[in-house]
C-alpha cells in the first residue's frame, strides 16, 4: 500500500545488488512512495548482479560508481542532479564488505591491510560520501540520508569480525556529521541498525542462520524483514522525521533491548540437560 510519503521527492540508493538486497527493497517502496531515484553500485556488482533490471523496472537511471572513491561520488551526485535538474532529498548508504569476514579470519588474527579495506569500504564511504555531498551542495535543505548498520556496533557477536568495528565507526560518521551538515545544510543524517538479514553480504558471516533463529527466539516481535527495513527507511527519507537526526535507530524487533526470552532460556536449559 502506498501512502505517496515521498511524492516529489529524488533520491540515490546505494548498494542494491539482487532481491535480497534491502537497498533493493528500499528502491521498490522508494519508487511506490512517489519517489524517483538514482541507482548505483560498483561496475563488478552491475555486472554479477541485476541492478540493471532493477533500473529498468523502476525507470532509474544506473551509475557505475566505486563508494571509496571522491572521484566516483562526485560523478553520481552530478549525474543525479543532472537527472533531477537540482539536488536529490533522500540517500540510502547500504555498503559493507569484510575481506577478513569472508576468507575467515578470526578477530584476533585480522590481516591488518584487510582491515583497512573493511573501514574504507564499510565506514569511511559513508563520511566520503556526505563530505562530496556537502561540497556540491547535492542534498537538499531538510532532505535525509540513512546508512544501515548492526547491533554488533555496541554488542560483541561471534563470526561478525572486524565489520563489528566498522559498524562502530559508521555510526560515529552520522553522529559527527549530522552536527554539521544539519547546523549548515538542515540535512538529518542516521543510520538503521537492523536485525541479521539473509543478504548475500550477510550470508557471508559465519553462523547467520544460527544467528537469525537466536534473534528470532530473543525479539518479542521477530526479526525484522528486508520489508520491515525498506518501509522504515521510507519513514526516515519522508517528512514526518525531519526532526529526526544523529541517531542509531534499532529495527529489529525489540532484541537491542532483551537480555533473555523464555523460548532463549528454555533452549539453553535443555541444551545443558543433554550435557
Amino acid at each position: 500500500m502506498s501512502y505517496n510519503l515521498l511524492k516529489g521527492k529524488k533520491g540515490i540508493i546505494f548498494g542494491a545488488l539482487n532481491e535480497q538486497s534491502i537497498a533493493w527493497k528500499v528502491a521498490e517502496r522508494a519508487v511506490e512512495e512517489g519517489a524517483e531515484i538514482v541507482l548505483t553500485n560498483t561496475a563488478v556488482a552491475i555486472r554479477l548482479g541485476d541492478l540493471n533490471a532493477l533500473g529498468e523496472k523502476l525507470g532509474a537511471t544506473v551509475v557505475p560508481a566505486d563508494a571509496t572513491s571522491p572521484e566516483d561520488l562526485e560523478n553520481v551526485f552530478k549525474t543525479a542532479m543532472d537527472v533531477f535538474g537540482g539536488p536529490v532529498d533522500f540517500v540510502l548508504h547500504s555498503i559493507g564488505m569484510s575481506p577478513n569476514v569472508r576468507k575467515g579470519k578470526p578477530y584476533d588474527g585480522l590481516d591488518y591491510k584487510m582491515l583497512q579495506t573493511t573501514l574504507d569500504i564499510s565506514a569511511i564511504s559513508f563520511h566520503k560520501l556526505l563530505q562530496k555531498a556537502k561540497e556540491l551542495d547535492a542534498i537538499a535543505q531538510g532532505g535525509s540520508v540513512v546508512a544501515l548498520s548492526y547491533v554488533a556496533a555496541q554488542r560483541t557477536f561471534l563470526g561478525y569480525g572486524d565489520m563489528a568495528d566498522a559498524k562502530s565507526l559508521l555510526e560515529s560518521i552520522a553522529r559527527s556529521f549530522g552536527y554539521y551538515y544539519g547546523r549548515e545544510k538542515g540535512v538529518r543524517i542516521n543510520t538503521v541498525s537492523q536485525s541479521p538479514t539473509m543478504t548475500t553480504a550477510g550470508s557471508g558471516v559465519s553462523g547467520m542462520t544460527d544467528l537469525l533463529d537466536f534473534a528470532e527466539d530473543i525479539s518479542p516481535l521477530g526479526n525484522a524483514d528486508a520489508d520491515d527495513c525498506a518501509d522504515y527507511c521510507i519513514s526516515l527519507f519522508s517528512d514526518l522525521t525531519r526532526k529526526v537526526t544523529m541517531q542509531n535507530l534499532f529495527n529489529d524487533g525489540g532484541f537491542s533491548s532483551m537480555g533473555m526470552s523464555l523460548e532463549a532460556m528454555d533452549a539453553f536449559v535443555k541444551g545443558r540437560q543433554k550435557h
